[in-house]
């Protein structure tokens, strides 16, 4: 057989200006399901009896690169169907996306396609080759191309439903913004620039929206408990009702998708191919970690109700939507932690700039801003970096920054993909999507960014593999969080910091507070492992069980797990958008933490550049992809298998 591979020139996309978006997005989904259709067509055409004799590395190439085509297609569905200030831009972006799900249905159904691969002679086949082609097979089996007729085309109709409601839900959740509005005497305890810059209406009252940069200070600086009460239950009643009926559909389709293809319920189905390999083995993991945090959030919950009762004496717990209040009182005055003197020290611009400084020396990266002259944005909000390594001055991919909150943007934070990246075709692109102040930031804020930021550095590093199939973030999806969780660590360090969070006259933050904010910030995370907990019970259960009353089993799952009775009325389930791409897996971001804590031990705490372990972490854990398993790229790095040691030390401390 003669491969219909045409290498791609290694070079970024080129986007159009804003007013040609919508056309650019429509001709190049149109090239790209084009293209995938012709390198398919060349794979079927071998037929089953051809397959033995076929070049197996060939025909795998023209299908990982029919996969590469239809994931591009898929890429900037799910990123400018999100982001673009334009909703119908969005749409337009939506419907290719949906093109891509219908299509990548189709082939997975598709006997003669899966007869052939499977007729492939392997024997000759490198270790990554034959990794690729057993994964392939699986995609198939898993799909069922082995049912009947019927029963295919019931599954075509259910991943084409799923399809629609996965990206109706995020529509709703990302659309729903709520409001409350206060009078100013009413926002007391909030920072002067917050105040500044929330102005009085013609009304006399101030609107606060329920985005992070007005949602987070209100309900973590305001005195008026009020004000905190009403901030909380709007931000929680995002999504409600709309959603209710659209995730009430979601699990029981992907109930029956599951059971059609042989398995016992959609968690075991999609944990089949996750580090945690089983469906029962999500709850056992969820009580694992709630057992263990058990005694340390019972030690900070008394010290935190303590604290409460000073203001309410009678109180039995302490109400959700006043638990970051009176956390906040007890970090100043327990541990001389203010955040509002904290958030001083970190100007967005300031922030933005050594984050690139901190992970272009931990990495061996230079990130060389371009302007729009240079490339078109979607918005001008929207900043793009081409990534090129230090040592030879190679272009590695490029980057976008696109992180201030806008009206029908995604609301939370994450990494997308542009463009996936395969060595000498095509560079990896990728997008950091957030919604954070324009002034001054929380730490927490900090810390997310760094977080995020390392899904955009894995996603890059590891855009150098010769298979699309394995490249970037593309490990089992309960590993993809440990590499960003492990990178916060560099949020914290006193000397990182100190050089770059600077105050209004210049001076660094101190190492003294960097190092109480270090103490303070050891305090809650019993209780908020515990949350965590809550939240994956809710992902697992809904899926597993799938309830006639969500809001009554949330509320159970509530009172088991998490250390907040429920806000009476409120269905954050609504807006919880990991039940769409996470669906029942959401425990993975406690699993990754404990391999997270894991990967740090290697590291020395008072050495966080060592060049030889930074160098090792990034080529035997980042560089890969997901051309090895996930446990494997850790033995590598740790010279053993992972443990829980880590973990649990540092929950007891």
């Amino acid at each position: 057989m003669t491969s219909s591979h045409t290498p791609a020139a290694p070079t970024p996309l080129t986007l159009p200006a804003a007013e040609a978006f919508e056309d650019w997005i429509r001709e190049r989904a149109s090239a790209g399901l084009a293209r995938a259709e012709a390198l398919v067509a060349a794979v079927r055409a071998i037929g089953a009896e051809g397959a033995a004799a076929a070049d197996a590395r060939a025909v795998l190439r023209d299908w990982d690169d029919a996969m590469l085509a239809l994931g591009g297609v898929a890429a900037l569905g799910s990123l400018f169907g999100n982001v673009h200030p334009d909703e119908q831009v969005r749409t337009t972006a939506e419907r290719a996306e949906q093109d891509v799900a219908r299509v990548s249905t189709a082939l997975t159904l598709d006997g003669e396609l899966y007869a052939v691969l499977a007729g492939l002679r392997t024997d000759d086949l490198d270790d990554q080759a034959a990794r690729l082609h057993a994964k392939v097979l699986r995609d198939f089996t898993r799909a069922g191309v082995d049912r009947d007729e019927a029963t295919r085309a019931r599954i075509a109709a259910l991943n084409e439903r799923l399809t629609e409601l996965g990206q109706e839900f995020s529509r709703v959740a990302r659309q729903d913004v709520r409001s409350i509005r206060v009078a100013p005497e009413r926002l007391d305890g909030l920072p002067q620039d917050f105040l500044e810059a929330h102005p009085a209406d013609d009304d006399g009252l101030v609107t606060l929206t329920t985005d992070y940069p007005d949602a987070v200070p209100v309900r973590q600086f305001a005195t008026d408990a009020g004000v905190r009460h009403d901030m909380t239950v709007a931000f929680l009643e995002r999504g409600w009702p709309e959603a209710e009926p659209l995730l009430t559909e979601m699990f029981a389709l992907r109930h029956e998708l599951a059971t059609t293809v042989g398995y016992d319920d959609w968690p075991s189905y999609d944990a089949e191919v996750k580090m945690i390999g089983s469906g029962p083995a999500i709850p056992a993991f969820i009580d694992r970690i709630a057992e263990a945090a058990a005694g340390p959030m019972e030690r900070d919950l008394a010290i935190l109700l303590a604290r409460y009762r000073a203001d309410v004496p009678d109180a039995e717990r302490v109400p959700q939507a006043d638990a970051s209040f009176y956390e906040e009182a007890v970090r100043r005055e327990q541990y001389d932690v203010d955040s509002q003197r904290v958030r001083t020290y970190f100007a967005f611009d300031k922030v933005r700039h050594g984050l690139l400084e901190v992970t272009g020396r931990l990495f061996g990266l230079r990130y060389d801003e371009l302007g729009p002259a240079q490339v078109p944005v979607w918005h001008p909000d929207v900043t793009a970096y081409d990534v090129v390594r230090v040592a030879d001055g190679v272009p590695l991919g490029r980057i976008y920054l696109d992180l201030h909150p806008r009206e029908g943007k995604y609301k939370h934070a994450a990494q997308f993909t542009l463009a996936d990246g395969v060595a000498g075709r095509q560079l990896p692109e990728g997008v950091l999507v957030c919604n954070f102040s324009r002034g001054l930031m929380e730490h927490d804020h900090v810390v997310t960014l760094f977080h995020e930021f390392g899904h955009l550095v894995h996603h890059v590093l590891g855009g150098h593999v010769e298979w699309a199939r394995f490249a970037g973030v593309a490990t089992e999806w309960d590993f993809v969080e440990a590499p960003s969780q492990m990178l916060e660590e560099w949020a914290w360090d006193p000397a990182i910091l100190g050089s770059f969070a600077t105050n209004a006259d210049g001076e660094p933050i101190p190492a003294s507070l960097v190092e109480a904010m270090r103490r303070s910030d050891d305090f809650g995370k019993g209780y908020l492992a515990r949350q965590q907990m809550f939240y994956a019970a809710v992902s697992y259960c809904f899926h597993a069980e799938r309830p006639a009353d969500l809001t009554a089993r949330m509320i159970e799952l509530q009172e088991r797990y998490s250390p907040w009775p429920h806000p009476e009325g409120t269905h954050f389930f609504a807006s919880f958008g990991h039940l769409g791409g996470y669906s029942s897996a959401y425990y993975t971001y406690m699993w990754s933490l404990v391999i997270a804590k894991d990967l740090f031990s290697a590291f020395d705490e008072h050495d966080l550049f060592d060049p030889e372990v930074a160098g090792r972490y990034r080529d035997r854990v980042l560089a890969p992809g997901g051309s090895k398993d996930a446990a494997d790229l850790v033995a590598d790095f740790l010279g053993r298998p992972s443990t829980f040691d880590a973990y649990a030390a540092w929950l007891a401390r």
